[in-house]
């Protein structure tokens, strides 16, 4: 009896420990060279003018924020519509599935004072290319303040050269687990000032322009087989504007 209680024991604890390093990378299948380079390769190409879209300011992160986030790269910018004149906050990283996940609006804007306003829920966005991206979208409220946010996950294909697949999953832990590296997107628009209705708009309009640009810049950096090189980068943060 004792042997067999033993045995079982020893079965739960292999199991939970081999479930807990999967689903935080401690047997993670991408190399640090890896995603290294997936970051550079972003903040290297991600674009600066698409379509009714171009960049007005790069902004601040908080280098602590950043590292919370698990950010190995990022980007942080604010963009101008040229037609609307609305504006659009960017905020993007690579990371680890786990640190992707695990760093969401609803868990780090409380953090920084806001209330959930809209809860969080699903959209599916028509890409200028022909393809839909899946996000989430909800807004969040300080001292009469309100941001509406939108923010989805770029996983990489099959194939080493097509176009990310973006995706909002339900449980993100468990459907980006397995993944080399995920590229995380934030939009985020001032909704005090223009409307629910205009900024649902401006957000989509933003990613559905942005993602065919970025999937073509990100394919134009890399070459056959490689990503750039250049020196390491910092674990980085996310703006506090923007995504945190």
């Amino acid at each position: 009896m004792h042997l067999a209680t033993f045995g079982v024991a020893t079965f739960l604890l292999v199991g939970v420990t081999l479930l807990q390093g999967s689903f935080t990378e401690r047997w993670a299948s991408a190399s640090r060279d890896q995603i290294e380079q997936a970051a550079r390769l972003l903040e290297a190409e991600f674009p600066k003018r698409f379509k009714d879209w171009s960049e007005e300011q790069e902004l601040e992160s908080d280098p602590k924020e950043l590292a919370r986030a698990g950010a190995v790269g990022h980007v942080s910018r604010l963009y101008l519509n040229s037609r609307s004149k609305s504006r659009v906050s960017a905020f993007m990283v690579c990371a680890l599935p786990h640190d992707a996940s695990g760093h969401t609006p609803d868990r780090c804007y409380p953090g920084a004072g806001f209330t959930v306003g809209e809860s969080e829920h699903r959209v599916t966005i028509p890409a200028g290319d022909g393809r839909t991206v899946e996000a989430f979208t909800g807004t969040f409220v300080k001292a009469g303040q309100t941001l509406r946010i939108f923010w989805t996950y770029g996983v990489t294909g099959e194939e080493p050269d097509a176009p990310l697949d973006w995706i909002a999953p339900t449980i993100a832990r468990i459907a980006l687990n397995g993944e080399p590296y995920v590229y995380k997107l934030y939009a985020i628009a001032d909704q005090t000032r223009i409307g629910t209705s205009q900024s649902m708009l401006e957000c989509q309009s933003f990613i559905a322009q942005l993602v065919p640009a970025l999937d073509s810049a990100l394919a134009a950096g890399r070459s056959p087989g490689e990503l750039p090189t250049a020196a390491p980068v910092e674990p980085a943060v996310t703006d506090a504007a923007v995504a945190d």
